[in-house]
């Protein structure tokens, strides 16, 4: 049983009749929450090249860190190899370079697989990056299913709000229903889906906008799963939610909430899902890098402990807190570190995870919820009449709407309606901040050298017979991972499988 400082007996929970664990999940989606297990603290790292952002890893699991989040670069994200003269000045900026097997081997290198979980940020390449990992899991004789991680794969979103897509909408859902068809059968444990709320709002929406937006996303790949011919509780199950914690302490405490209720009941009512983990809102929550400042870099930290207290008052699973120096480059090690301290701190000093759902019964915090709900489906029912998301964002309904929000927030803060410390009030003489962290352009080099050398050493015949048979594969209605996974375990690169897949599918233009 936990205790305050002064020996107070605490009960699990204070809340009204309605349980954690219980439907509609409102306080949690397990009955002891953090009284039985914290939420996995992550941190995003990846830059340079796959060597350092491995030396990365294995200095954040040492630190404490329970699961890997990997970030990957623009060409990687968007299906150019770091030789392509279009990724020219990008590779390893904004995260690590990966362009074959090869590649991801290095990344990983000596990290367990078995026993740890791994994030991929990662959408119109997930499948192949996805095919990658597989690969060396099969290579280091590790079952496929003790993997656990998740990718993002959550390609609607980058229509409506980040932008790295590569195919139509179309040929892009029947991937994504692809990866959820081959991971129930092959990877049971590992999360299909991070359907991302939290790049919506980055890009400018309100807190009811981001689950919105979020949750007619997650309608349209559930249906299209479901049209594809899978179960619905064969796969709900692997789904996962990806969502931003913003300033707002209680608005965002409220929609953590909202969230678990809005998607128990579109599940329950909408899809006739009968098992208890097909009603589960799981998610992942990043602190709001769109809050951080360049000016007085350490206000960025008090932002975030506050963002990441929301987070698991809310009842997160996982969390990413930001680093204090992100609004001027990639991490250093050591705001790395003090990031991840800030949620270290939170689990063990403050008392906080003791109780499920603290605010539970608040008044304030209630009504917020409700109201949250309300909006939140009043806006999914507009989506509906549009003829659901995909026909919506043809429609450029949900972008048009966040611009509009992202438009008025900018206006209030130039009038000084929203308040920034240290940018528009109570700011003082800056102070240039010297630790930024550097891309090693040496390593970028070694990176392309390497690329290149395995392109002229491999089977070149048998990476041309390999993407012909995922052209054809593709032309047709098979399922494309296996044929991804055969053409990775050759060393086929990114940019070639993905080159092989624009041949089929196209690109999609604004």
């Amino acid at each position: 049983m936990k205790k305050t400082n002064s020996n107070i007996k605490l009960k699990k929970f204070y809340g009204p009749s309605e349980q954690p664990g219980e439907f509609p999940f409102t306080h949690g989606i397990y009955p002891n929450m953090y009284n039985d297990k914290l939420w996995t603290m992550r941190q995003y790292s990846g830059f340079s090249s796959a060597k350092e952002s491995n030396k990365r890893y294995h200095y954040l699991l040492k630190q404490g860190v329970k699961g890997l989040s990997i970030a990957f670069d623009l060409p990687t994200q968007t299906g150019y190899d770091s030789d392509n003269e279009i990724a020219d000045g990008e590779v390893g900026k904004v995260g690590v370079p990966i362009s074959t097997v090869d590649d991801m081997e290095i990344l990983l290198k000596d990290l367990p697989l078995d026993q740890i979980s791994i994030s991929m940020t990662i959408n119109s390449t997930a499948a192949i990056l996805l095919a990658f990992l597989i690969v060396v899991a099969d290579k280091n004789k590790i079952k496929r299913d003790l993997l656990k991680g998740t990718i993002q794969n959550d390609i609607l979103k980058e229509y409506i709000a980040r932008g790295t897509y590569i195919y139509p909408p179309n040929p892009s859902m029947r991937i994504v229903t692809n990866i959820f068809e081959f991971c129930s059968d092959e990877i049971p444990n590992w999360n299909t889906i991070s359907i991302s709320g939290y790049h919506i709002r980055e890009a400018g929406s309100t807190a009811v906008q981001e689950l919105a937006f979020t949750f007619s996303n997650a309608i349209a790949y559930v249906n299209a799963a479901i049209e594809s011919g899978l179960d619905v509780d064969k796969f709900a199950s692997r789904i996962s939610f990806f969502f931003n914690s913003h300033n707002h302490f209680f608005e965002e405490i409220a929609k953590f909430r909202a969230a678990r209720k809005i998607w128990s009941k579109i599940m329950k009512e909408r899809f006739k899902a009968k098992k208890i983990k097909s009603l589960l809102c799981r998610f992942h929550t990043q602190t709001a890098g769109s809050t951080l400042t360049a000016q007085e870099i350490n206000n960025n930290v008090v932002r975030t402990t506050l963002q990441a207290t929301a987070a698991v008052i809310g009842g997160t699973q996982s969390l990413h807190t930001n680093s204090k120096d992100e609004a001027l480059a990639l991490p250093n090690e050591s705001s790395a570190l003090l990031a991840l301290r800030t949620q270290q701190i939170i689990a063990y000093e403050s008392g906080i995870p003791d109780v499920i759902d603290p605010l539970a019964g608040s008044y304030y915090i209630e009504e917020l919820t409700d109201e949250i709900e309300i909006k939140t489906l009043k806006l999914i029912k507009k989506i509906d009449s549009l003829g659901g998301a995909v026909s919506a964002i043809e429609q450029k309904f949900q972008q048009n709407e966040i611009g509009d929000s992202a438009y008025d927030f900018q206006k209030d803060f130039d009038n000084k309606k929203n308040i920034q410390i240290g940018v528009n009030k109570f700011f003082s003489e800056n102070i240039p901040y010297k630790n930024i962290q550097k891309i090693d352009n040496n390593a970028v080099k070694k990176q392309i050298k390497n690329l290149k050398k395995i392109k002229k050493t491999r089977d070149n015949k048998l990476v041309k017979i390999c993407l012909s048979e995922l052209e054809n594969g593709a032309k047709g209605d098979r399922n494309i991972m296996p044929l991804i996974i055969e053409a990775a375990k050759v060393n086929a690169s990114l940019g070639e499988i993905s080159d092989t897949l624009r041949n089929v599918f196209d690109e999609y233009k604004e």
